[in-house]
């Protein structure tokens, strides 16, 4: 769902984006998008918090695209439920919290985040609590809900009031020394203090909880200790379970996935954030450069999944990587015609 737009949207495939979306349609369970469909036709595997409000996120998009009333109609009561799973509970402890409106997750032995690297019985990152992207999705999926009403011509508020709710509650997420915003609230050490990029999403999706100011924060967080030429580290460096490298067997290399590597499909969604809070196209733009170079070092033509998060950055992972590729193009797309937007009005 994450790709989706970038590989469909941006390249003009509205027809390929529709059908892609109403077939995952049919697979939601419990308000949930499957993580994997495994090849031996067993059962999707469910194991992840973000998947539907991602494909909520992927609808937005594509009907903002369309315009096709049609396809949302069909498709709004399955959304419908989506929110409703998510507000009322459903697999894995993944439920809103009345007290502050934020959606809560995590079982012990289960990995639900897009940081979902597992050896055997351990978990490398389970981030069990309310982790801050989780929560950022959340809030634009009921913006998401709250247009998609209004446009069928139905009544908005419930979706209006709990984004109010998720907004009040998305406060706590603010660092205290205005260093951006926590990575986890209420997980069973407390809340985390670990600079992780997962912030990003705050300011880089289309609806923000965030006041001004706030964005500012965590956009220069992240630029400070997480930004390199290809992507966003996953954590950063100095902290105690910061891996530079991402080599060795597998339990090395598992326990530096989300520890340190780089991911490249973050960078989009930075040179996004940084655009919302400066407004300068060509510095956002900018960030998007090394990658054109990048082309010709792993898989020819494509973006490679991670690289290590010490220079020289060397690419890892798989080099042909649908999240960066697509999130890239989707960057590129939205910054440039947003450029060509500003010119034709000084026209």
């Amino acid at each position: 769902m994450i790709a989706l737009p970038g590989l469909t949207l941006v390249t003009g495939r509205l027809d390929s984006a529709r059908r892609i979306l109403q077939t995952f349609a049919n697979f939601i369970e419990q308000g949930m998008l499957p993580n994997m469909f495994p090849d031996s036709g067993e059962t999707p595997e469910y194991n992840s918090v973000d998947a539907a409000l991602w494909f909520i996120e992927a609808w937005r998009a594509y009907i903002d695209a369309s315009g096709d009333q049609a396809a949302l109609e069909e498709v709004f009561p399955v959304l419908e439920s989506i929110i409703r799973s998510y507000r009322d509970g459903t697999r894995y402890g993944i439920a809103m919290d009345p007290a502050d409106g934020l959606i809560r997750a995590g079982k012990p032995g289960v990995q639900l985040t897009w940081m979902d690297a597992k050896v055997s019985d351990w978990v490398v990152t389970p981030r069990m609590g309310k982790p801050v992207e989780v929560n950022a999705l959340w809030f634009n999926a009921l913006v998401a809900m709250q247009a998609f009403s209004t446009r069928l011509g139905l009544d908005a508020s419930r979706y209006a009031a709990l984004a109010e709710r998720t907004a009040s509650g998305f406060k706590r997420f603010v660092r205290a020394d205005g260093d951006g915003l926590l990575d986890l609230l209420d997980g069973p050490n407390g809340d985390d203090t670990s600079l992780r990029p997962n912030q990003i999403l705050a300011v880089s999706l289309p609806a923000t909880p965030l006041s001004a100011t706030d964005q500012a924060s965590v956009v220069a967080a992240c630029g400070r200790l997480l930004l390199s030429s290809y992507g966003l580290r996953s954590l950063a460096p100095g902290h105690a379970d910061y891996r530079g490298q991402y080599i060795g067997d597998i339990w090395a290399r598992d326990g530096s996935y989300h520890q340190g590597t780089i991911w490249g499909w973050l960078l989009g969604h930075y040179a996004l954030a940084e655009h919302r809070v400066t407004g300068n196209v060509e510095l956002a733009l900018s960030r998007l450069a090394p990658l054109a170079d990048h082309l010709c070092d792993a898989g020819l033509g494509s973006i490679s999944e991670i690289f290590d998060g010490d220079a020289p950055h060397k690419p890892r992972g798989t080099p042909l990587q649908a999240w960066s590729v697509a999130c890239t193009l989707e960057a590129w797309w939205r910054l440039s015609s947003s450029n060509a937007s500003q010119q034709s009005k000084t026209r």
